[in-house]
């Protein structure tokens, strides 16, 4: 027997199938071990010795594991064919060679760039051992990660209160959308005219030409800055006569695109789906891992994490085959398109990504597929095929025309455009951010010395504007244009972004939010080196010498720590007012926009004789008059965050609190505040009084951004709790409201958690009377999600579903529940495995409903084990947001790492008191 390891259990089950009986596929579920959440993970005085931990999950699947090698003949490592694999692959031997398991048995690793049964075929006849030096890249990688959020994070949460983190590529990438923004920001609008003249042939075909020259001088786009400039040009081209000077009609081609890389992957998606890079991601994971067609579970496409560009002989082949019998032999070009990658810091030699069949066409598996998984999938297989396609030839015409007025000369020219022959473009037409189409005009047939007849001559003002925001599309394209990070770290720096509310998306661009901007202000004021688009590129570039061995990973890490530490070592005597004015001096712009009638943007418009400036409260950056406490004059950080006019709250006013508008009932203020748990919407005032009552007041569900909160929206949540519904049997009123552990729905004593996808405002009668009635009768698991429908039940007619239990996924009917086998992947079983589970639980007399329900809760967790969990939860948010590969890359490993054990919190307690900082930075915060 030969055991292989692979990551997900998806993907053990496609290769169990493919290798047979004398192979035994297990699954590491990404990441078995990962730094501990403490001080001295990573230790600089012993040359950077990293402290590995078992995660908990992370424990069983070794032991799985190391049971089924003992006696094997063969251990065979089969993680993914990058970086990351190979950094699962050392870790699981790390931990099999310490439990002493291995002895004589021979270990190999193999990579497959497509779970197909030929590609799985020929890794395993060409095993190797693990590179070494590519998991050197991924340890030099997550040193790195780990020793800027353990010492970059503690210095924000002391310098700038509700400042929650840093990260080595988080926080380059914050700046360039703050930068962005600054410039948008100081950009001043220049004015300029157009001038375009209605002509008309002899024929009296009309089409449009443009100004370009006068009096022998070439006019470019901006030279006709004001009203009389143009409205001199504009008169007399009224009066002029217009011949055609010249006609020049060129051949042109256009080439398609290469096939797609992760990067453009995840461009072209966010482009043409709509879809974030983290949605991306996640769907095409489950295209590589493989899906059920026709009995068979088969890849779809090949792995989704790579910078190449090139595909296989064989899959060229069949592309120019598929374009031959759909579109025709004049779209196969003579011969066949080789690309080569161009990027920075390029590595990770695999193929492009794309479909493992080019013969599975879009239409032909979409009924197999969920419906952004077909969408995804045909977007590949379109890219692909297109980059094999004929060019697109095109006449490009441009026609020069003479308008002569007296003895001045003024130029025009008209250009246009026909597609000869469509090419790859009947096809496939790559998407654009920010440029704006050019329409494609065919002008008339004209001929030198042709007179033409005025129509019209029109003079627009127009304004140039500044650039516009980053959609994530274009910040993923210039990340990877400046080599900052790795595009398979892309969506979960986007996403840490996001759920760290220092940027927020307004239709579909990423705009910064005030806090993601204090932040990135102080970083560049102090640790400017750390956040320098070059430096984060050449870091880059030398990780990636390393997975080539031409450097040390050690020495890496000496060169940074050495300057880095010197870094954070300054900051300690760094006095609070020294940071205000250097935020003062940067973010000028946002936080003391300039006045309308010139005056001073810093005049407090209080008490005149003060000046406004950052000040640092409980809950974060608020601004505020120097005469404080004379004058008590506040308001948010955006001049126009709390009244809508920049003249901020006055007298008595309070940082951390913006007023939404006035209850139309009570008349009282509405008010979104920040807390110590988080924001809260507030009805009026609290009172001083003794015994007086507490104002109204609602948290916010989860992932209901502060910034989404209007006056109509906060008096609903004010309004909570609400009659969703009437019980059944009791008649009594099912309530929604929000709580301590988010939204729910309750029935006198009983509650039930709402769901992700459930909105508490929203939630309907059925829903709610559906959560209480399952939740009441004791189903064995969370009452949150519904569960995935997988078919129905032949001989009974009932709906089958596997549900996530509290003690792992079942498959019920409704009146029996089976426990899925022990690695059995919830998403990949079918109907008839599901069947058998349940005529199996249904033979033995046991699983029903009420048995399940039966079931004791285990003991209430002590706030020692539930203080666990969540700095181990944190700890693994840590490595996401800072760029890490190793919380990045895996979806899989993400889950196992968001599991924690009380060992993690146990040690991180037991870290020395002189460095509090030190244990409260493992949560990244």
């Amino acid at each position: 027997m030969k055991v292989v390891v692979v990551e997900s259990p998806a993907k053990a089950k496609t290769i169990n199938k493919y290798l047979g009986s004398d192979y035994e596929v297990l699954a590491s579920f990404g990441h078995i071990r990962d730094l501990p959440a403490k001080d001295g993970s990573v230790d600089p005085e012993q040359d950077f010795h990293m402290l590995w931990e078992l995660e908990d999950r992370g424990a069983k699947r070794v032991a799985e594991i190391a049971k089924a090698v003992k006696g094997a003949d063969k251990l065979i490592l089969a993680t993914d064919p990058d970086r990351e694999g190979e950094a699962i692959s050392w870790h699981v031997l790390e931990a099999l060679q310490a439990k002493k398991v291995l002895k004589d048995i021979p270990v190999e690793r193999v990579t497959f760039n497509a779970i197909t049964k030929d590609a799985v075929a020929t890794a395993m006849a060409q095993p190797r051992a693990i590179d070494q030096a590519l998991v050197d890249a991924y340890l030099a990688r997550r040193a790195l990660d780990y020793l800027v959020g353990f010492n970059l994070s503690p210095v924000l949460w002391r310098k700038l209160p509700g400042a929650r983190s840093a990260g080595r590529v988080q926080s380059v990438a914050l700046r360039l959308v703050c930068d962005r923004e600054r410039e948008i920001e100081t950009f001043k609008p220049r004015e300029y005219w157009s001038i375009v003249a209605t002509l008309k042939t002899e024929s009296g075909a009309v089409f449009e030409a443009r100004l370009v020259g006068a009096d022998g001088k070439r006019i470019q786009r901006l030279d006709v800055g004001n009203a009389e400039e143009a409205e001199a040009f504009r008169r007399d081209l009224e009066l002029a006569t217009f011949t055609v000077a010249s006609v020049e009609a060129k051949p042109a081609k256009r080439h398609p695109q290469p096939p797609f890389t992760t990067s453009t992957l995840q461009q072209e998606a966010s482009r043409k789906l709509g879809l974030a890079p983290a949605q991306t991601m996640r769907v095409a994971q489950r295209l590589y891992e493989g899906i059920e067609i026709g009995g068979e579970t088969v890849g779809l496409i090949t792995y989704m994490r790579t910078d190449g560009v090139d595909m296989a002989p064989e899959a060229v082949a069949q592309a120019r085959q598929v374009i031959g019998a759909e579109y025709g032999d004049a779209y196969v070009p003579g011969a066949p398109r080789k690309y080569s990658v161009k990027a920075k810091n390029a590595q990770e030699a695999h193929e492009a990504v794309r479909p493992t069949d080019l013969g599975r066409l879009p239409k032909e598996v979409a009924r197999f597929l969920e419906p952004e998984q077909a969408k995804l999938y045909e977007l590949i297989w379109t890219r692909t095929v297109a980059s094999q396609m004929e060019s697109a030839e095109l006449e490009r015409t441009t026609v020069e025309i003479s308008a002569q007025v007296g003895p001045r000369r003024i130029d025009l020219r008209a250009t246009g455009q026909v597609v000869k022959f469509d090419g790859f473009l009947t096809l496939y037409q790559e998407g654009k951010d920010d440029e704006e189409d050019e329409e494609s005009r065919r002008l008339p047939p004209m001929r030198k010395d042709d007179a033409l007849t005025r129509e019209r001559i029109a003079a627009t003002q127009h304004f140039t504007e500044p650039p516009p925001r980053y959609s994530e599309a274009s910040l993923v394209k210039r990340m990877e244009e400046l080599g900052i990070g790795r595009p398979s770290t892309y969506a979960a720096v986007l996403q840490v972004l996001r759920d760290r509310e220092y940027v927020k998306i307004d239709k579909k661009r990423l705009v910064p939010e005030d806090k993601g901007r204090i932040v990135t202000g102080f970083l560049e004021s102090f640790f400017r080196r750390y956040v320098e688009y070059d430096f984060t590129a050449d870091l880059e570039t030398q990780l990636d010498r390393v997975s080539n061995a031409e450097i040390d990973w050690r020495a890496v890490l000496r060169d940074f720590w050495r300057d880095f530490s010197a870094a954070i070592a300054g900051t300690k005597e760094l006095r609070t007012a020294e940071v205000l004015e250097a935020l003062n001096g940067l973010l000028a712009e946002h936080i003391f926009p300039a006045k309308a009638d010139g005056g001073n943007p810093r005049a407090c418009p209080n008490c005149a004789s003060g000046q406004l400036s950052l000040k640092l409260g409980k809950f974060g950056a608020f601004v505020g008059c120097s005469n404080y406490p004379e004058c008590k004059y506040t308001r948010q950080l955006n001049a126009t965050g709390l009244d809508g006019d920049g003249e901020g709250s006055g007298e008595g006013g309070q940082p951390g609190v913006r007023v939404l508008g006035d209850d139309p009932e009570t008349g009282l203020p509405v008010t979104l505040r920040d807390g110590r748990f988080g924001p809260f919407l507030q009805l009026g005032e609290a009172s001083a009084e003794k015994g007086a009552e507490k104002p109204k007041r609602s948290s916010l569900p989860k992932g209901l951004a502060p910034s989404a909160v209007d006056l109509e929206k906060a008096l609903k949540l004010l309004s909570l709790p609400r009659e969703v519904a009437r019980h059944p049997e009791t008649g009594e009123p099912i309530l929604a409201n929000i709580g301590r552990y988010g939204p729910y729905v309750q029935h006198g004593k009983t509650y039930a958690n709402l769901g992700k996808d459930d909105d508490v405002l929203e939630v309907g009668a059925n829903r709610a009377i559906d959560l209480i009635v399952q939740k009441e009768q004791g189903g064995g698991r969370p009452a949150q999600d519904p569960g995935r429908l997988i078919g129905t039940a032949p001989e009974s007619g009932k709906p089958v579903t596997v549900k996530a239990g509290r003690y792992g996924a079942y498959v019920t009917d409704g009146e029996i529940n089976a426990t899925l086998p022990k690695g059995a992947d919830a998403e990949a079983v079918t109907l008839d495995e599901a069947l058998r589970l349940i005529a199996a639980r249904r033979e033995a007399g046991g699983g029903t409903k009420k048995k399940a329900g039966a079931r004791k809760a285990p003991a209430k967790a002590s706030a020692k084990t539930a203080k666990a969990k969540t700095t181990k939860a944190e700890a693994a948010e840590a490595s996401a947001e800072n760029g890490g590969e190793a919380a990045t890359a895996k979806p899989t490993a993400r889950k196992a790492a968001a599991k924690g054990t009380a060992t993690t919190a146990t040690a991180a307690k037991k870290a020395p008191a002189k460095k509090p900082a030190a244990k409260k930075s493992a949560a990244g915060e």
